[in-house]
C-alpha cells in the first residue's frame, strides 16, 4: 500500500528530497526506514524527533504528579521520583518498538486522562490498591495483545469513515491547542483559556506573566513558521522556555543532571497486584478494566487515524499501512509499563509537532525513545521547561491539522453532522475516544435516516454498537 502523496505536497513544510547515497551504518538506516521512498533525510528525522519530545516532555513530570497521588508507600509523592523512571522507561521502550516495528514517527508515553482515572477514579474511589490497579492495566495490555493478533483492531481502523477519520485529526489540532492555551498558571500554564462559574470557560488575565509568555511564543513561533525555518516549532519552546528563565516567570533548571532512582517498589508490583484479586474486589476490576480497554482502545485507534492522515499515511481504502505493527507496539508498550510501574501507554497526540516539522519514518521515534532515555540523566532540565513554552507548538500543530476540515463533504449532513460532533467533542469533552465514540454512533444512524443503511460496512455498525454499550456502561457503573 502507497502513501498518499498529495497530501504530504499539501503540507506548508518545506519536504526535503531523501538522502544522497550512504554507505556504512547511515546507508543500513536510510534504507530500512526507506528515507528515499518518504523524501526525508537525517536531520529533518533529527529535527522531527527532537520536537516531538519536546512537546512531551511534559509527561516526565506530569504523570508522575497525578500517579503520585495514589501510587505511594507511607504518604502521597513518595514514589514521585521512581514514578519519573518509569515513565520514561515506558516511554522509550514503547517508542523505540513502535520506531522499529511499525517505523512511524509517532511516539508513545502513559496517556493524559487514563492516568487520572487510574489514580482518581480506581484506586482513590474504588478503593482498588494501587498494586491491583496496576494489574488491571498488566490485563488490559495482554488482551490488547490478542486483539491485535487477531487483526481486529486494525478492522476496527478501516470501519472508520473518511469523514470521521478527518474529523478525528481536525478534533486532535483543537484539542492540542486547547491543552496548549488552557491550564493553570499556578503549574506554569499558558492560563489563556480559564473556568467560569458563568460562561463555562473564559480568556485569562494578561496580567499573568504566563499568559504574556505564551502569547510572545506563539508569535515567535508562527514568525519562524512563515519564514520556512527548519525547526521552528523546536525553536518557540526554546525561546520561549529561555524568555520565561531570564525574568523569573518560571524557575531555572535545578542542576544539569542527577542520577534515576531505580523503581524498586514498583517495578513488577503488578504482579503482585495479580493476587490481590479477591471475591470482594473482582467486579470493581473488571469494571476497571472495561474502562482502561475502551478508553485505550478508542485513544489509540483515533490518535492513529488522525496523526496518519496528517502525514499522509492513510491510503485510497482508508487504511493504515502496517497498522497491525503500530498497533502491537502499543499493546505492547502498555504491558511494559504495567510492569514497569505506570498507567496505560499510548500513542500521543503531539507526535502531530514531529509531523509538522516533516518527520515521516520510525528514525524520527528512535531519536524520541534515546531522548526519553537521555532524560533519566537530564531530568532537571526538563523538568524546567514550563508548560506555558509548550503552547505555541500546540497551537500551530493546531493550525495544520485543521487542513483536514476541507477533505470533509459538508453538502452531505449524514457526512457533516458525525464529522461535527467528532470535531466538538474531542476538546470540549477533553477526550478522543468521546468524540470518536459521538461520531461513530451518529454515523450509521444518519445513514439509515437517508435509507443508505446498505452503504454503512458491517464492522461500522458493530463499533458503533460498542460505542452505545461503552456509554451505557460508563453511565451505570461510574454514573
Amino acid at each position: 500500500m502507497s502513501i498518499n502523496q498529495d497530501v504530504i505536497d499539501r503540507k506548508d513544510i518545506n519536504q526535503p528530497r531523501g538522502e544522497p547515497p550512504r554507505g556504512g551504518w547511515q546507508g543500513a538506516v536510510s534504507r530500512y526506514f526507506e528515507f528515499d521512498r518518504y523524501r526525508t533525510n537525517f536531520r529533518t528525522e533529527i529535527l522531527a524527533g527532537v520536537t516531538t519530545f519536546m512537546t512531551m516532555a511534559y509527561i516526565l513530570v506530569v504523570n508522575p504528579l497525578i500517579l503520585s497521588d495514589a501510587i505511594f508507600l507511607n504518604q502521597p509523592k513518595d514514589l514521585f521520583a521512581e514514578l519519573v523512571v518509569a515513565t520514561a522507561v515506558s516511554a522509550g521502550i514503547g517508542t523505540l518498538i513502535m520506531a522499529l516495528l511499525a517505523k512511524y514517527p509517532f511516539a508513545l508515553a502513559p496517556g493524559m486522562g487514563i492516568n487520572a482515572f487510574f489514580a482518581y477514579s480506581v484506586v482513590l474511589d474504588l478503593g482498588i490498591n494501587w498494586r491491583t490497579a496496576l494489574a488491571c492495566v498488566f490485563v488490559e495490555g495482554l488482551v490488547f495483545i490478542l486483539l491485535t493478533v487477531s487483526d481486529i483492531r486494525r478492522h476496527l481502523i478501516t470501519a472508520v469513515p473518511s469523514s470521521i477519520k478527518s474529523a478525528t485529526t481536525v478534533g486532535i489540532g483543537l484539542f492540542l491547542a486547547y491543552i496548549g492555551l488552557g491550564g493553570a498558571t499556578e503549574v506554569g500554564g499558558a492560563g489563556l483559556i480559564v473556568a467560569s462559574e458563568v460562561t463555562k470557560t473564559d480568556f485569562g488575565s494578561l496580567a499573568q506573566p504566563q499568559a504574556l509568555m505564551a502569547i510572545f511564543g506563539i508569535f515567535l513561533t508562527a514568525f519562524f513558521m512563515v519564514r520556512r525555518i527548519k525547526g521552528a516549532l523546536l525553536w518557540g519552546i526554546i525561546g520561549t522556555a529561555s524568555l520565561g528563565w531570564i525574568f523569573g516567570v518560571t524557575n531555572t533548571p535545578q542542576g544539569f543532571a542527577s542520577i534515576p532512582a531505580f523503581p524498586k517498589d514498583l517495578f513488577g508490583a503488578a504482579f503482585v497486584g495479580l493476587g490481590g484479586i479477591n471475591g470482594s474486589n473482582w467486579i470493581d476490576f473488571l469494571a476497571a478494566l472495561l474502562v482502561f480497554l475502551f478508553v485505550d482502545l478508542f485513544d489509540t485507534i483515533g490518535t492513529l487515524a488522525g496523526v496518519g492522515m496528517q502525514a499522509g499515511y492513510i491510503d485510497e481504502n482508508g487504511e493504515l499501512p502496517r497498522a497491525n505493527r503500530a498497533l502491537t507496539a502499543d499493546a505492547i508498550a502498555t504491558t511494559a509499563g504495567a510492569v514497569m510501574g505506570t498507567s496505560s501507554v499510548t500513542t500521543f497526540v503531539e507526535s502531530a509537532s514531529g509531523v509538522a516539522e516533516g518527520g515521516r519514518t520510525g528514525f524520527a521515534s528512535v531519536i524520541v525513545a534515546a531522548l526519553f532515555f537521555i532524560s533519566l540523566i537530564f531530568t532537571p532540565i526538563f523538568e524546567a521547561i514550563p508548560a506555558f513554552a509548550t503552547t505555541p507548538a500546540l497551537t500551530i500543530v493546531g493550525v495544520l491539522m485543521m487542513a483536514s476540515i476541507t477533505t470533509i463533504n459538508w453538502e452531505d449532513l449524514t457526512e457533516a453532522i458525525p464529522a461535527f460532533l467528532t470535531i466538538f467533542f474531542i476538546p470540549f469533552a477533553f477526550s478522543i475516544a468521546a468524540g470518536l465514540s459521538i461520531g461513530l454512533i451518529a454515523y450509521p444512524l444518519l445513514k439509515t435516516f437517508k435509507g443508505k443503511a446498505q452503504d454503512v460496512p458491517l464492522v461500522t455498525w458493530i463499533l458503533a454498537a460498542i460505542f452505545v454499550a461503552r456509554f451505557i456502561f460508563m453511565t451505570l457503573r461510574f454514573g
